[in-house]
């Protein structure tokens, strides 16, 4: 096997993405290298001036059936999969008269942007299946002692880089491109096997939203020390592309290493954070949030925030909906907090944030204008097997809402229920929120039974009880809870619904003088 660095001198190359592209294959002509290429990219080539030598001119043939047929060639699997350490396989070149190759780059038609809004014809998503372009990165990648493979424009520089200051490309980073490139097809079929499974007899789409099979792949991002516990090993991987703001499309500002506990609580205050589209604070802690707020400012917001539980507050996860400034830094600064994250950051803000020596700054853009994307399934392992789920995006309908009780909420009551329903969503249940129009309250999550997550989150109230509402992540079993609700002063509440019960609970409603919404909704967090 092949071990030392592989010089180049001759490269294929062919790329439905041409970002950088250019400058990368201009960078290449200036070293000497003889660059083969077809279709699009070639004539991409040509007219910047960059020296390209046509496919067909190699293989004798031309391009046929539409360009289905271009690179299906021995004169180009034979360069790219020869080794080069084996004499006979040289001879054979030598003897076809076929020049290997040392670089391949190429990246796939989009299919699954072609497919991914629903309504695109099926011939028009077939010809999206690319045949060469995955036949070409597999055979350089499962031949990476001799090939170097780049799918990916952002490994242009680095190659580079590589190219100019050794002798050649290292078999380190010739075995990290082929792997990337293997997940780079890996990622692509199963894209395409999801898409035709979603098809009858006919061609047409079911509208089923699950497959017969589902391949779970992505690119490992980082390891991490440690997983839950000291004793477990973990890393975090990237799964999807998507055009909403991803935690793993954020950048860290500063700080040491995420844990695994860090990315699992940062991801709840994401999620959340997104809901709002005032400027809002949110702090998670345990996955749960144990303050969140509106306000004109984000400092103000932050105070809000804070002011829910304190001491939970303390070692949590900050997010804000808009970028941090100086005034919100300091606010954060006060406490001890694991991590922020937020779409941008002022430099003063940075200033205040960067002496926190043990705060992890993550910056994601988008987070502000979230398009939520409602095609990336939840995914969670069991004992050997996947329960794949839709996410909870379900907003509330208040159209659809139903006043149960005989006394309407007034205005600032719905305003306050509206929020407290927003955050129910991401409480684990049993969940109980108490709140006013911008503030949260009080939690109590997580209990066997629903009136004592009403009672816990009593109990634990930093702030007054009395005047706020509440709401429920589903519905109430027995009257018990809202008796302990309207005994610390609760005035309005909103619930799911759907409970043999219903009739009993809001009498007893009707008997505190409370007034109670169902939405029909239900938004269990296990």
């Amino acid at each position: 096997m092949r071990r030392e660095p592989l010089p180049v001198a001759r490269a294929l190359v062919s790329v439905w993405d041409k970002t950088g592209l250019e400058p990368f294959c201009r960078a290449l002509a200036g070293m000497g290298v003889e660059i083969v290429s077809s279709g699009g990219t070639a004539r991409s080539l040509e007219e910047a001036g960059i020296p390209v030598v046509p496919v067909s001119e190699v293989t004798g043939f031309p391009e046929i059936l539409d360009g289905r047929v271009k690179t299906l060639n021995p004169m180009i699997h034979g360069g790219i999969l020869a080794r080069k350490e084996l004499p006979d396989h040289l001879a054979q070149l030598e003897s076809h008269g076929i020049k290997p190759f040392d670089l391949v780059v190429v990246n796939l038609y989009p299919f699954q942007k072609t497919v991914e809004k629903g309504d695109a014809p099926l011939d028009g998503a077939l010809e999206m299946i690319d045949i060469g372009g995955p036949a070409m990165v597999r055979a350089a990648a499962k031949n990476f002692p001799s090939v170097a493979v780049i799918v990916n424009p952002e490994r242009y520089a680095s190659v580079l880089d590589e190219m100019t200051s050794e002798v050649g490309i290292s078999f380190a980073t010739r075995l990290a491109l082929a792997r990337e490139a293997f997940t780079h097809t890996c990622l692509y079929d199963s894209g395409v096997s999801a898409y035709l499974s979603s098809l009858d007899e006919e061609g047409h789409a079911t509208g089923e939203a699950f497959p017969e099979t589902i391949i779970v792949a992505g690119s490992k991002l980082q390891d991490l020390r440690y997983g839950e516990n000291p004793h477990q090993k973990a890393a975090f991987y990237s799964g999807t592309n998507s055009s909403e703001p991803l935690l793993t499309q954020a950048r860290q500002l500063w700080g040491k290493e995420l844990s695994y506990n860090n990315i699992l609580d940062t991801d709840a205050t994401l999620q959340l954070t997104m809901e709002f589209k005032k400027p809002a604070c949110v702090i998670i802690k345990h996955t749960n949030p144990c303050g969140a707020a509106l306000a004109d400012s984000l400092a103000q917001a932050h105070r809000l925030a804070m002011a829910t539980d304190p001491l939970s507050a303390f070692g949590g996860i900050v997010g804000f909906n808009r970028e941090v400034d100086g005034n919100a830094a300091r606010e954060v600064a006060k406490v001890f907090t694991e991590v922020i994250i937020a779409p941008s950051y002022s430099e003063e803000a940075l200033g205040v944030l960067k002496e926190k020596k043990n705060l992890r700054i993550l910056e994601l853009p988008g987070m502000d204008r979230p398009e939520l994307d409602p095609s990336i399934p939840f995914i969670r392992s069991t004992g050997g097997g996947y329960l794949v789920q839709d996410r909870d995006l379900v907003t509330l309908e208040e159209s659809k809402v139903s006043v149960a009780t005989r006394r309407r909420p007034t205005e600032e009551e719905m305003a306050a229920l509206r929020f407290a329903w927003i955050i129910a969503k991401h409480v684990k249940s049993n969940a109980i929120i108490y709140a006013r129009p911008d503030q949260l309250v009080a939690v109590g999550a997580g209990q066997m039974s629903r009136v004592d997550s009403a009672k816990i989150g009593i109990i634990k109230a930093n702030l007054p009880i009395e005047g706020t509402v509440l709401a429920s992540d589903a519905f109430f079993p027995f009257r018990d809870g809202i008796d302990a609700a309207a005994e610390a002063g609760v005035t309005a509440i909103i619930q799911p619904g759907g409970s043999v019960r219903d009739e009993e609970v809001v009498a007893a409603a009707d008997e505190h003088g409370l007034a109670m919404v169902f939405t029909g909704i239900r938004h269990f967090r296990h």
